[in-house]
């Protein structure tokens, strides 16, 4: 397996089709490519001429990093792929004041085992009712 650290070459059909495999909707192939150029850095792993994962991050440069996706195929997953991509994503940060990440439902246990840990205050502004099912929790004050 390759990996690949630029967009040279990237089919943005495939990476919309891992989002989808995945479970995390269609996505439109110019937006898809427009956020990965917009990235800070990236991660692409090819099995021969098949992309079969990808990670990314956004950052301001300084202070606040974010890791926005991590997409393993999952005929690839449990092969160690999602956590060498985290790693080499983590290393690309490690000068930042904060690094985050929200999770996929479902997948804490991953980042955990990762050495990640749970913030005690981090919200979510829901743009739907499944977001908001998927990623809030609701609490009494």
């Amino acid at each position: 397996m390759k990996v690949q650290n630029s967009l040279d070459g990237v089919s943005w059909g495939r990476i919309s089709e891992l989002f989808h495999v995945v479970g995390w909707g269609s996505r439109n192939l110019a937006e898809v490519e427009s956020a990965f150029r917009g990235s800070s850095h990236v991660r692409i792993i090819w099995d021969g001429d098949n992309i079969v994962a990808f990670g990314r991050t956004v950052d301001d440069g300084q202070f606040y990093a974010l890791i926005v996706d991590l997409v393993v195929d999952p005929d690839y997953q449990g092969q160690g792929i999602g956590k060498k991509i985290l790693g080499e994503l983590r290393h690309e940060l490690k000068d930042y004041k904060f690094t985050t990440l929200t999770a996929a439902p479902g997948k804490d246990g991953f980042y955990l085992k990762q050495g990640w840990k749970r913030q005690s205050s981090a919200f979510i502004w829901p743009n739907s009712a499944e977001q908001e099912a998927d990623h809030a929790k609701s609490f009494t004050e």
